[in-house]
């Protein structure tokens, strides 16, 4: 299906949520391109606005529903305008969108992104709202065409869905069981990714390090880390996010024998309370998770691991509480996305008995994270001194143009701000810097930079030439790290939720 007016319709895509989310949006814009859209510049008003929504945070539906009416006039004044949502939420409340936001013109779910397209253009031709949600996956996403943000790094699906039953979570049965692509699939991606300028993929799944389920490998994943070490001019995988409960040692040799792989690690703990666990239906307990960590970091002595934490589950005591602050203290994470626990309609958590009062939350929470910075600021000032490759990144750092500096990832996954002398790198290049200084969640070099041209930096340098809008932020759901603003209510983003 192509889109023939007498010029191209213009589309814009707002994001909201976990970093699945942030690949199907590429998928979206692949879509919408495939069939003759163009990204709208930042300052028009786009013909057709796609919302992908997340479902995680507990106001994650007045957020919509506040946009869906803010947009409210300009669909008044534009009547060719088209408005389109998706993603979890959308799944999750399906018609109810149409019924409080009749201007709404298309609803679509997780599980068949693939039909945007041909759903705006029926919404356009019968002049009346379609809604379309599927219960299961017809298509699995990758096959789908994607216009990728970034020429330099990539996101690459091996798996969506989740076959856990964690008590806080509403994912599950929002994108459903899991579903494993074969390795063959996932390896041609790969190549052709590298083929295109890419330097580094992210392996991307609910539940990354259960990938084999399906087809009855308990090693698949491993193997297929140790295959992404034979795919010529990749330089850095990464993945995200594994389950302590199928977190295994032959992955911790894949990654220490692997030298493409990252010795990075986000690996979820929720909580450090086994009673806590329990209830969460988390299938460790803190030993096994304190003994994996230890494993890790013998195997990678470099290795930095972060994490995600929810404070406030219902029945937690201070008790509960002093045991994740236990865990933490040992756990020495590099960085931590901490959450407040929000109820979610639709899962165990939400009925349970002791819900934690919001300001006995809110305190635990300032602890926590106060005694995290505490943390990574030691463990980032270990940094100074050390000489890193970084990966020249663009928008990363938000205060470079101000600073005079660019930013990047160091291999760890660090996020580093550098000087740069005569020579400028190019996103998708390579600078190798020394630490000068370290801040809790960054570090920044000020010295002498070595800079390595790629083929990343020429296929960033060759999109240049391209009129493109910038892309869109992510708007919600994602997770942060640091002081947040008073009383947030959160939990973890759906990549985050193994």
């Amino acid at each position: 299906m192509t889109v023939t007016p007498e010029r191209a319709r213009t589309y814009e895509v707002r994001t909201y949520g976990c970093q699945m989310n942030v690949h199907d949006s590429e998928r979206l814009s692949g879509l919408l391109e495939g069939a003759g859209y163009v990204r709208a510049d930042g300052d028009q008003t786009p013909d057709v606005v796609v919302f992908n929504t997340c479902a995680v945070r507990e106001n994650a539906d007045n957020r919509l529903y506040g946009n869906l009416g803010h947009l409210r006039p300009a669909k008044v004044a534009n009547p060719g305008m088209q408005i389109a949502v998706g993603g979890c939420l959308a799944q999750k409340d399906r018609g109810e969108i149409v019924k409080r936001a009749p201007w709404v013109d298309v609803v679509f779910g997780t599980h068949n992104i693939g039909s945007l397209p041909v759903l705006l253009e029926r919404a356009r031709v019968q002049a009346e709202a379609q809604v379309e949600i599927e219960e299961s996956l017809s298509v699995f996403p990758s096959t789908l065409p994607t216009r990728r943000e970034s020429p330099y790094a990539a996101w690459v699906s091996v798996s969506v869905g989740c076959n856990n039953t964690c008590t806080f979570c509403i994912v599950p049965s929002l994108r459903g069981k899991e579903k494993d692509r074969r390795p063959g699939e996932v390896l041609a991606e790969v190549e052709a990714l590298v083929a295109e300028g890419v330097l580094e993929v992210t392996l991307l799944g609910q539940n990354v390090n259960s990938y084999g389920v399906e087809f009855g490998d308990r090693q698949a994943f491993s193997k297929l880390l140790r295959a992404c070490g034979g795919v010529e001019g990749l330089e850095r995988v990464r993945f995200t996010s594994p389950h302590p409960r199928d977190f295994t040692d032959d992955v911790i040799a894949a990654m220490a024998e692997t030298p493409n792989v990252m010795h990075q690690l986000h690996m979820p703990l929720q909580s450090g309370s086994d009673r806590v666990l329990k209830a969460m239906r988390r299938s460790y307990r803190a030993e096994k998770y304190l003994g994996i960590i230890s494993r890790v970091r013998e195997a990678m002595p470099d290795a930095a691991i972060s994490t995600d934490i929810i404070v406030g589950f219902p029945g937690e005591t201070e008790e509960d509480f002093q045991a994740t602050l236990d865990v933490v203290r040992e756990s020495r994470f590099a960085n931590a996305f901490t959450f407040q626990y929000s109820k979610r309609p639709g899962t165990p958590a939400a009925e349970m008995d002791g819900q934690v009062p919001k300001e006995v939350v809110q305190e635990r929470y300032e602890r926590l994270v106060a005694l995290q910075e505490e943390i990574s600021w030691a463990e980032n000032r270990a940094q100074v001194g050390r000489t890193v490759e970084v990966l020249v990144a663009e928008g990363e750092g938000r205060k470079d143009d101000a600073t005079r500096r660019l930013s990047g990832r160091a291999p760890d996954n660090r996020l580093v701000h550098f000087s740069h002398g005569d020579e400028v790198p190019r996103p998708g290049d390579m600078a190798t810097v020394q630490i000068t200084y370290a801040a809790p969640h960054h570090l920044v070099a000020d010295g002498a930079v070595t800079v390595r041209r790629t083929r990343a930096g020429d296929a960033w340098e060759a999109r240049q030439g391209k009129a493109a809008a910038p892309a869109p932020g992510v708007l919600l759901g994602m997770p942060s790290i640091g002081r947040p603003a008073p009383l947030p209510e959160a939990a973890p983003a759906c990549g985050s939720h193994s």
